[in-house]
């Protein structure tokens, strides 16, 4: 017995506690005596040996709970570390958003010691123009009764560093109660690096877009310079040489010589077949009606040739003609490109044999749509990095503030749906 009392009572608390319990005990060099009770006579072994077994009991029960509260004090302190350890800045405020609780990252994120920062209100890192909504933001936070959620949500959040620097964060927020307080620790994340490699891409994807769309411009001018052209220049001299020509067969003597009245007729025939194609050239290159005429015209021309040279049936259904044919110049290239790179896709690859053609305007912007019953178009074809046809109507598009969709037809081939405003609306310059 005496050397689990030895044991039990060196601690001075403990002995504090039960001889306070008691009033019984004294300690002889760490040993628990009983004392009696200022009695004149001694008490009988049965009453000693009770209060001893009582005193034990006290004593027990105060080695458990300094047991518990070390125990307590062993996990916030591995808890403390794990908090200090963390990468990302954790402050904790209290219902005032007073600052409870402040790691390391933190200090380094706003270049403020712990010693100045605990105990300070949580808006001196916010931005002025925040604080107010802030504050709101966090009691809002606490009523819902929701544990935790993401701060901003996709939108970026602002901090202030300890010197006035503003810096764009990412941020969630817990709540927990403890006893009658509640508390609201924030986890926050310096973004200033990612968000700079953001807005440089964005920033070169832009420029890359504005490149490509001038490129596709000074193409279209150069198509349209070429084709008037052949139209006006080669036209005028095929139509001299035909002059000519009839001419030459006339001032032949009829019958004197039959060979070369066989040849100037080939020579007729090869000059018609020679203008047929320099038109058909030209059409190809930058068909003038749609300079001329208009979108829903050159279109309706396009499709109706597509058909007799394709052999493939086609049925266009056009609306709101004159709305289309006063479209933009380069939305109505646009389309046109589109409907020409879609025609002569299904010609090359579809195997159909019947397309059908929607364009018209519905709520301001235009719509083409155009199916096939072919065999369709694989998902791996769409990535394929020769696919530039596909790739450049969608940045062409892109560019101009309209849409691109490429997805299977219900009659087994494949469906193009394009979007796009009667005037172009291109993105913001970088």
């Amino acid at each position: 017995m005496t050397s689990v009392k030895r044991s039990f009572f060196r601690h001075p608390a403990a002995v504090a506690a039960a001889g306070a319990s008691l009033g019984a005990l004294a300690v002889v060099n760490g040993v628990a005596i009983f004392r009696g009770m200022e009695s004149p006579w001694l008490l009988g072994t049965a009453v000693v040996s009770d209060a001893i077994a009582v005193a034990l009991g006290a004593l027990l029960a105060a080695r458990e709970v300094m047991v518990a509260d070390r125990r307590i004090e062993a996990s916030d302190a591995r808890l403390g570390a794990i908090v200090d350890s963390a990468m990302d800045a954790i402050v904790t405020v209290d219902e005032t958003q007073s600052i409870v609780q402040f790691n390391r990252a933190a200090e380094q994120l706003f270049g403020c010691s712990r010693r100045d920062a605990l105990g300070a209100p949580l808006e001196r890192f916010l931005p002025q123009r925040y604080r107010a909504a802030h504050k709101g933001h966090v009691e809002n936070f606490g009523k819902t009764g929701t544990t935790s959620r993401r701060m901003g949500d996709m939108t970026t959040l602002w901090a202030q560093r300890a010197d006035g620097v503003e810096i764009p964060i990412e941020a969630s927020i817990s709540q927990a109660i403890e006893g009658t307080r509640r508390y609201f620790t924030v986890i926050l994340r310096d973004i200033t690096v990612r968000r700079t490699a953001e807005e440089a891409m964005q920033r070169s994807q832009r420029e890359l877009r504005d490149l490509s769309a001038r490129v596709l411009d000074a193409r279209e001018e150069e198509k349209a310079r070429i084709a008037r052209e052949l139209h006006d220049e080669l036209g005028q001299m095929h139509t001299a040489l035909k002059m000519d020509l009839a001419e030459l067969r006339r001032g032949l003597p009829e019958g004197s010589n039959p060979a070369l009245a066989a040849k100037a007729a080939q020579m007729g025939a090869l000059l018609d077949q020679t203008i047929g194609a320099t038109r058909r050239i030209s059409a190809d290159l930058r068909p003038l009606m749609l300079d001329d005429l208009g979108l829903a015209d050159a279109a309706n021309w396009l499709v109706v040739e597509f058909a007799k040279r394709a052999e493939i049936a086609c049925d266009l259904h056009l609306s709101e003609a004159n709305l289309l044919n006063g479209a933009a110049k380069n939305v109505a290239t646009a389309i046109y490109r589109a409907l020409q790179e879609s025609l002569t896709n299904i010609a090359r690859h579809s195997g159909a044999r019947h397309a059908w053609i929607l364009l018209g305007v519905l709520n301001g912007a235009i719509h083409l749509e155009v199916e096939d019953d072919g065999r369709g178009i694989a998902p791996e074809d769409l990535a394929k990095t020769a696919s530039l046809g596909l790739k450049g109507m969608r940045e062409r598009f892109a560019y101009i503030g309209g849409a691109l969709e490429i997805s299977p037809a219900p009659r087994g081939g494949t469906r193009l749906r394009i979007r796009a405003p009667l005037e172009p609306t291109p993105p913001e310059p970088a």
